[in-house]
């Protein structure tokens, strides 16, 4: 039954979904140019969106015998543009769950600007370490995998930590909690449990395991992990919430 007696205890409810705004955004926009591409341009002009926007590894092959198109512009944006396109409504529900349930403790910490930064970082990290794996490929790579598996990482270094949403002992405000240092967070047996599911689950899309959403396609797992791991690596870089000091100690 609802108490409607304390007025305090309504306006301090949650909300049933509560999404950042950066949040939203971001998956709105992606729905938008999914659809455009599925229901407004033909088959030939969703070849040049994907030419222009998509990641492909042969762009950067100085002795191709041809040049997409976009010259030196596409070369340095579709290193991020590539994580705003998908394969299917399918390849794109599946990428959304995934960044609401862990792109929205990472945006509520960092605030909207250090997280469009950290997004696109690990969006760069998985392109990179694709184009590693996969050099003078003609198939364009696409989808915003890399860049939520570093969201992924990113709520890891928190999530453990004392008074984190994951910890023993949840905090008043666990989405704000001091993070663990990197040192501690490869010590703490739950995130190495974690990261060590992650990377088998990875490893079995590269055997050929079909993903949601990419049946009869290839899983860029390689960027996968080029996103998971920067986003691990270079969270403290990010993150505007102070380090606890040495002596503070957590109540157990």
């Amino acid at each position: 039954m609802l108490d409607i007696s304390d007025p305090h205890r309504l306006s301090t409810r949650q909300p049933m979904f509560n999404i950042p705004g950066i949040v939203a955004v971001l998956a709105i926009a992606m729905a938008v140019i999914h659809g455009v591409r599925t229901y407004l341009l033909s088959d030939a002009a969703d070849l040049d969106v994907l030419e222009l926007f998509a990641f492909v590894p042969v762009r950067y092959d100085a002795t191709a015998g041809y040049h997409l198109a976009g010259g030196i512009g596409a070369e340095i944006w579709t290193f991020v543009t590539y994580a705003f396109l998908h394969a299917t409504w399918m390849h794109f529900g599946v990428n959304m769950i995934w960044m609401v349930a862990f792109g929205t403790p990472v945006a509520r910490r960092f605030g909207t600007p250090r997280f469009l930064a950290f997004f696109c970082v690990t969006a760069v990290a998985g392109a990179v370490a694709h184009l590693l794996t996969h050099a003078n490929a003609m198939e364009p790579m696409i989808g915003a995998s890399a860049s939520i598996s570093g969201l992924m990482a990113g709520a890891v270094r928190f999530a453990f930590a004392p008074g984190g949403s994951l910890s023993r002992q949840r905090g008043f405000n666990p989405d704000h909690m001091p993070a663990q240092s990197l040192g501690e967070a490869l010590r703490d047996t739950r995130v190495l449990g974690f990261v060590g599911v992650w990377v088998v689950v990875n490893v079995l899309f590269g055997a050929g395991v079909d993903m949601p959403g990419a049946e009869g396609g290839n899983v860029a797992w390689q960027a996968h992990m080029g996103g998971f791991f920067a986003g691990l690596l270079l969270f403290s870089f990010f993150d505007p919430v102070p380090r606890r000091a040495p002596h503070e100690e957590t109540a157990a």
